[in-house]
């Protein structure tokens, strides 16, 4: 690898790998999960969807319903830090 490839270039394999892997998930879900999305032509032909229940399902997943229970706060030990007035 080293003949085609400078070696400034080995850091920005895995930010470039991750941002990949996170755009084919996104693709992915979207692809398969989606109620909006129609791959199969007899889903195509209804051109209004009566799925309330699955887009419901499909936009309060899991990682959603975890977060909302979580603090709005990006580092709370740092704002602890520095909000207290001892």
């Amino acid at each position: 690898m080293g003949r085609w490839m400078k070696p400034e270039i080995y850091p920005l394999l895995a930010p470039m790998a991750f941002v990949v892997g996170l755009c084919t998930f996104q693709l992915t879900r979207n692809l398969f999960m989606n109620p909006d999305v129609r791959v199969n032509k007899a889903h195509r032909a209804t051109a209004v969807l009566e799925n309330r229940e699955e887009g419901e399902k499909y936009a309060e997943h899991g990682f959603r319903q975890f977060l909302r229970t979580r603090p709005p706060e990006v580092m709370p030990a740092i704002n602890r830090f520095f909000s207290d007035r001892d």
